[in-house]
């Protein structure tokens, strides 16, 4: 399906949305994207290096983003109501059109999610969270019909569910999913993903799992555990609220699903090298013939989260426009409802991700 109409990413000029449109402009050449930042410079520079893309600037504070529609209803507070209005910078050009909206910053005001809703526009948001995704489902309730909603707040943007759901092909039942993740301290990323990372992990001191079919919330000593590096090293880490933990559990039917995290060096970073990242999936249940069954792998990339993180949100704008597979129902959709599990793996592959077989250290 071609499309004359851009895609509008917002925090196109942050670490992970630049690579995210590089990632698009590899798969589809001619696919218009738009490259929306606070600084208009910055976001030039981004667009300059893609082609076919256009750099704007956009006030989230705003209902309109900046622009104001006549044709449409303002749903949000009075502009005056906000802070300095009368600074906003340059915004979307009037009557422009996009074919889909991309917030890979946190759409704190839901602005971005409305203007995509006024205007039957797919949506695809990154930065939400477990605890702070209420206000997009209901958003989406309200107004089921209105376009599809990619709710993609999960870890690398969906891609550590969908590369479980793969390893998970061979077998006829999965009893326990336990994945255990590394974030190199020095991998954090850019001001917005810092400040992305500070809120989800103050938000709540709790962690999601799921337990004898069970979904609950474990705290204090419940929700500390080790986790275990690539090289064998361990680490202090902690049971997080995360979206993977529901879409995991769901996908694949396991009555006992955790995800655990730990913030430390990673193993590259002690052999002298880059920070890495790393993520290891654990799978245990039976065969297709009642044999037990288990698999644990490691989910490796040499340049750190952002590529996995970015590789996750081009999956899901490329599905969302159509670019693959049929057209996409309006409604609130997940990553794993959307995309191919093979082909995601197929995808990793080509930005350098490696699978390893973990060691039999636990």
């Amino acid at each position: 399906m071609e499309h004359s109409k851009p895609v509008l990413i917002m925090g196109g000029s942050g670490q992970t949305g630049a690579e995210t449109a590089a990632l698009l402009r590899r798969w589809y050449p001619t696919l218009p994207l738009t490259i929306a930042g606070r600084d208009l410079d910055r976001a030039r520079r981004v667009a300059d290096g893609l082609g076919a893309a256009t750099a704007v600037t956009i006030d989230l504070r705003r209902s309109d983003l900046g622009l104001r529609d006549p044709d449409l209803p303002d749903p949000g507070l009075p502009d005056s109501n906000l802070p300095d209005p009368g600074l906003s910078v340059p915004g979307l050009p009037a009557g422009h059109g996009y074919s889909a909206v991309v917030a890979t910053v946190w759409d704190k005001h839901l602005n971005g999610l409305r203007y995509a809703q006024d205007r039957g526009l797919p949506y695809l948001s990154l930065s939400s969270g477990l605890t702070d995704i209420a206000p997009e489902v209901v958003a989406g309730g309200q107004r089921a019909g209105a376009a599809p909603i990619l709710l993609a707040s999960h870890w690398y943007a969906g891609v550590i569910v969908l590369a479980a759901l793969d390893l998970a092909r061979e077998f006829g039942r999965v009893d326990t999913v336990r994945v255990s993740g590394v974030l190199d301290e020095l991998d954090v990323g850019g001001p917005a993903a810092t400040e992305d990372m500070q809120r989800l992990t103050t938000s709540t001191s709790a962690g999601l799992v799921r337990r004898d079919g069970v979904f609950g919330w474990v705290s204090g000593p419940d929700a500390q555990t080790e986790v275990s590096s690539v090289d064998g090293t361990v680490l202090p880490g902690q049971i997080m609220p995360t979206l993977d933990v529901p879409s995991l559990a769901l996908a694949t039917g396991a009555p006992n699903v955790s995800f655990e995290f730990a913030v430390g060096e990673s193993a590259s970073r002690r052999r002298g090298e880059p920070a890495s990242a790393e993520v290891r999936i654990d799978l245990e249940g039976e065969d297709r013939t009642g044999a037990p069954l288990g698999t644990s792998r490691y989910l490796l990339h040499p340049a750190g989260q952002n590529p996995l993180t970015a590789l996750g949100v081009a999956l899901g704008v490329e599905r969302l426009l159509g670019l693959r597979g049929e057209a996409v129902a309006p409604g609130i959709h997940t990553p794993e409802a959307l995309i191919d599990p093979a082909y995601a793996v197929e995808r990793m592959a080509e930005i350098g991700a490696t699978f390893v077989d973990a060691r039999d250290d636990r």
